[in-house]
């Protein structure tokens, strides 16, 4: 039997893996830090993705 297509689960979108390199490496490059960087602040402040992107902007103003 096939997948029902348009029953999609979007409710981990707001969230970012901590397990998974590649989800780590294209934050990463979204926001201008390295991969090292986004794994330290994942511990830090969670894997909510607004909460880091706002981290990851104020690291990168800091530097």
């Amino acid at each position: 039997m096939a997948d029902d297509k348009s029953k999609r689960d979007f409710r981990h979108r707001d969230r970012l893996s901590a397990g998974d390199d590649y989800e780590i490496e294209y934050f990463a490059q979204q926001n201008g830090i390295s991969a090292d960087q986004v794994r330290q602040l994942i511990k830090n402040k969670g894997n909510d993705r607004a909460t880091l992107a706002e981290a990851a902007r104020a690291l990168r103003e800091w530097r």
